[in-house]
């Protein structure tokens, strides 16, 4: 399935049906005008002849147009982040993948306050350099039969790539990953058959696409699917998306569990009558934001689990199998397996390992780094960096980043499971991350950054009734707001330098 291909059928099967609701700009596109204005786009983006195109443009219908149209001229979106040091995610793309043009918006980048970085293209001044003869021979060939349109682009093949996207950064500097046609298309498959989706569902689409989770969920499921996407630009406008929610009917939104804990608040009560599908992924979800959702609005929230070499889903959480807590069972076509950290060796149900995955979403591998992709990908098996958990009804359960483990005094401690314990004994709504720091005797020792100050002597006297001494932290900071990525992901990276620098 090459997934562009797979839009002009749609588009022209569809035709005056809303594709995209663009909230931040008040526009409408139908499935048919996506089509004309991908076409026109793709003559603009053929000209550019130094490889392929960054994309540095917020969730929107142009963003979306600017994707499609540039996979019609034979080449490969790299989406950049914009969320923080947008110039230096900028330079530091065109150097890792090697292209000079990225695509923006002059509006995006006056609110960030980003310089303009050379190669550097505004959709605005492409829009206004669009001609009506322009306009006139792309709704023409709009018209022609599908395989017409799809024989005169650029031959793709299901192993091409579809986009790079840059790891988050939030342990060590981003790896570009190249996701294929095939590894999207598998994703979209799984997803459409476990959640029914139809033509009549909505998507609020929030998410950045410059992020794996939005880039499927937000701007190729639901042209996949064939049903309208509703494009909100800022994902922190927690008072305002409520409201859309609720004025578009939108029937799924997917999102982090941080911007979830935003809604929440801001949220009246039938605000989100009409989502049936309300689907946290990226980080983990404490059980306090799942128990305000039912208290609140009677909504589940499906719980997701995925990675960006992934495309990104891994496992889910569904309205027909839900185990709250875990990170569901295993998409269609998905292979899991819990391997022992030290032998390699797979191990039975109910015992914790390092999480292996094997299916037609794995990534083709990291760009110009095959060493990397080597130590990542053996025999097709991806190794995540997760340990978890499989229990005796194939639900996985997600223990944390390799990364976040810390060996004191000899032992194995997991970081994720002192702050999931943590979290249970502050107020809701109260962030709180675990980090490791040298210790000279020890080797290292736990220290918690919390967002208010707390009872110490409480809350570690109760932590010692589920956790082992050493797995207690002896020393809290505070930080009132806690660094977080652009898709409202902790950044233990910053924190960690943050705590250590106390």
């Amino acid at each position: 399935m090459i997934l562009h291909y797979e839009f002009i059928k749609k588009a022209q099967k569809l035709g005056n049906k809303i594709a995209i609701k663009d909230r931040t700009l008040n526009r409408e596109v139908s499935y048919s005008k996506a089509l004309i204005g991908s076409l026109i786009l793709s003559n603009k983006f053929k000209k550019y002849e130094d490889g392929d195109i960054g994309v540095m443009v917020p969730t929107s219908a142009g963003c979306v147009l600017a994707v499609i149209g540039i996979l019609m001229a034979g080449k490969v979106p790299v989406m950049i982040n914009y969320s923080t040091g947008a110039a230096k995610n900028c330079k530091y793309a065109q150097k890792k993948c090697g292209f000079k043009t990225i695509i923006t918006s002059r509006a995006l980048l006056d609110k960030i306050r980003c310089p303009m970085v050379p190669g550097m293209v505004c959709l605005e001044d492409i829009m206004k350099g669009i001609s009506l003869k322009e306009k006139l021979s792309s709704a023409i060939r709009s018209k022609l039969p599908a395989s017409v349109i799809i024989a005169r682009l650029p031959r793709k093949l299901p192993d091409d790539n579809i986009v790079i996207l840059f790891t988050s950064g939030s342990e060590k500097d981003p790896k570009a990953v190249q996701l294929t046609h095939k590894n999207l298309g598998a994703n979209i498959k799984a997803l459409k058959e476990v959640f029914s989706l139809t033509e009549e569902d909505i998507f609020m689409s929030i998410l950045p696409l410059f992020h794996v989770f939005g880039f499927n969920a937000n701007l190729w499921m639901p042209l996949m699917v064939g049903c309208k996407s509703v494009t909100y630009a800022n994902p922190l406008d927690y008072k305002k998306i409520p409201a859309i929610i609720k004025e578009e009917g939108a029937t799924l939104i997917a999102a982090t569990p941080i911007f979830f804990a935003g809604y929440l608040k801001e949220s009246k009560p039938g605000d989100f009558f009409s989502l049936r599908i309300v689907l946290p992924g990226a980080d983990k979800t404490p059980d306090w934001l799942r128990q305000e959702y039912r208290n609140k609005h009677n909504i589940e929230l499906y719980e997701a689990y995925g990675t960006t070499e992934t495309s990104p889903g891994i496992s889910v959480n569904t309205p027909d199998d839900n185990r709250p807590g875990s990170i569901g069972k295993p998409l269609p076509g998905v292979q899991v397996r819990i391997v022992d950290l030290n032998t390699g060796k797979i191990l039975p149900f109910g015992k914790e390992g390092k999480i292996l995955v094997k299916g037609d979403m794995v990534m083709k591998g990291y760009l110009n780094d095959l060493e990397e992709t080597s130590l990542r990908i053996e025999d097709g098996w991806y190794d995540t960096g997760d340990m978890g958990m499989m229990d005796e009804d194939r639900y996985l359960w997600h223990l944390g980043r390799l990364r976040r483990f810390v060996k004191i005094g000899g032992e194995m401690i997991s970081l994720v499971r002192t702050e999931m314990i943590l979290e249970t004994l502050l107020p809701d709504g109260v962030d709180c991350c675990v980090v490791d720091v040298p210790d000279s005797r020890k080797g290292a020792r736990i220290v918690a950054a919390v967002t208010v100050k707390v009872e110490e002597r409480a809350v570690i006297r109760e932590m010692g009734k589920k956790l082992p001494k050493i797995a207690i932290p002896k020393t809290f900071v505070v930080i009132p707001e806690l660094p977080k990525m652009g898709t409202g992901k902790i950044n233990f990276r910053a924190i960690t330098e943050m705590v250590r620098s106390m």
